[in-house]
């Protein structure tokens, strides 16, 4: 129903754009991608600056339909990357925000256990315990008695990091928390929209972005103009960019499925997040334990490199496998207790050949002012997604 009122209110409003456009364009600030980040940041602009005039362009007939709907809802504490990084710097700020509203959104600061197996995964806890110290994010190690008081189910050979400030939520309750923040600030969303080309208009220093109904077979077109576009397609976020850049600055967009595994086997009373040591080299971190708000039990995601970002088909192949890596901290697990469940894509600009760690790029575009560029924007995406909002705020608009 809201996609359908949403349809409709989009076809008024470019109708009357076109009627009223003068010199002014018809928006100050468009947002290709209504994802939990397109969201969050479309809120932020309207609620900082009252006089703006903020569209959201979603190509889906709702939003959050891709990335922002199928991951693991965690809140995460911001242990996994360096220091000086985009992703830590956000993820942090994204993380106390998320706390902050608690009382409007479901939240549940339950807690992750790192599990070590070995001197190596124990001295890998170590460093990340040290850094943590640094980045004043709280962690300490759990000793052998106290982890089989806690979690009997647990295996840890070697040690135990917890990360109390790590946590689960609602991704559809934060998005639409967003969106309620949008409209309250008279923000635009344009549901089964889709944007099939970009120009930057020298003269008048705007952009002019063609649109066409996502469900419409014909080649009929929309027109609208923008001071700021600001592109947050998540996995189309390249495909956007090289519709504006030229070929020599294009970005190639690779695709990293991960599929689910849920727990069908007898009740395991486990209430905190679980963990292994990150396998070096690896662009994963490893088959973990998540629980949803529910309380129900799921194992992934793995890593699964695809050529589209179309297919959410599960794939169940690595099902064998991921019960061997959670075999390694639950000894009582057993093969049966796994089903293939659910699966998300995450958008990667490196491909699998490169081990190098990637940052969010978030960025100006030289030659086309005001073009803001989010590429890359994976897991933490959604805890940092209004750290995200902020930073463009603060340094772009």
């Amino acid at each position: 129903m809201i996609s359908r009122l949403l349809r409709v209110s989009t076809q008024r409003l470019f109708s009357t754009c076109r009627v009223v456009r003068q010199q002014e364009p018809d928006f100050t600030h468009t947002i290709i991608g209504a994802g939990v980040v397109g969201l969050a940041i479309g809120a932020e602009i309207s609620q900082q600056f009252p006089d703006a005039r903020v569209l959201i362009l979603e190509k889906n007939g709702n939003y959050g339909e891709e990335t922002s709907s199928r991951n693991s809802e965690v809140v995460h504490g911001g242990l996994y990357y360096p220091e000086d990084s985009l992703k830590t710097q956000l993820c942090l700020e994204g993380k106390r925000f998320i706390y902050s509203i608690g009382d409007k959104i479901p939240v549940q600061r339950c807690g992750k256990w790192i599990i070590a197996q070995n001197e190596g995964d124990l001295e890998y806890l170590e460093k990340m315990d040290e850094k943590a110290k640094r980045l004043g994010v709280p962690t300490e190690f759990i000793g052998a008695r106290q982890a089989k008081g806690e979690e009997p189910l647990i295996k840890a050979r070697a040690g135990i990091l917890h990360s109390p400030s790590t946590g689960i939520t609602s991704a559809h309750s934060l998005m639409d928390y967003y969106y309620t923040r949008l409209q309250e600030a008279d923000g635009s969303v344009a549901l089964g929209t889709e944007v099939v080309g970009i120009k930057y208009d020298q003269a008048a220093k705007q952009y002019e972005i063609s649109t066409k109904e996502s469900e419409d077979d014909t080649d009929e077109s929309y027109t609208i103009t923008s001071n700021t576009v600001i592109n947050s397609a998540g996995l189309h976020a390249p495909a956007i960019s090289n519709m504006l850049l030229p070929e020599s600055r294009h970005v190639t967009a690779y695709y990293g499925k991960g599929n689910y595994f849920s727990y069908t086997g007898k009740p395991m009373h486990i209430r905190r997040l679980i963990y292994p040591c990150p396998s070096p080299g690896v662009a994963s971190l490893g088959t973990h334990l998540t629980i949803d708000l529910g309380g129900q039990i799921r194992f992934g995601p793995d890593l699964e490199w695809v050529d589209n970002c179309e297919s959410y088909k599960v794939n169940g192949k690595n099902l064998e496998k991921a019960y061997e890596q959670v075999k390694q901290y639950i000894p009582s697990m057993e093969l049966d207790n796994l089903t293939a469940s659910y699966c998300g894509i995450r958008p990667k600009i490196i491909g699998p050949d490169e081990k190098r760690f990637q940052d969010f790029v978030i960025r100006e575009e030289e030659g086309f002012p005001g073009f803001i560029n989010l590429l890359g924007i994976e897991s933490p995406g959604l805890t940092a997604s209004m750290g995200i909002a902020r930073y463009v705020c603060k340094k772009f608009i």
